[in-house]
């Protein structure tokens, strides 16, 4: 199963209308399984009161949220 159909059910904030991780732990624990399903590194980035999942694909820096308990890309 990818991991952009697993359910996330981390604590969330909301921050300028983005869904996020609201702890940092829990954040790193998701860009561990990230990393493994994009063969990239991963790492978490603080973004506003929240934490998001930060990586490159292709080249391309993306940042993760979550959306409907779903990973899911908010730039990019």
């Amino acid at each position: 199963m990818t991991i952009f159909a697993m359910p996330v059910y981390d604590a969330t904030v909301i921050f300028e209308g983005k869904e996020l991780f609201k702890g940092k732990g829990g954040a790193s624990l998701w860009a561990e399984k990230l990393a493994l399903e994009i063969a990239s590194e991963v790492t978490v980035q603080k973004v506003g009161t929240g934490w998001a999942l930060a990586g490159r694909v292709d080249g391309t820096d993306y940042l993760w949220g979550i959306h409907g308990q779903r990973l899911m890309r908010i730039n990019g």
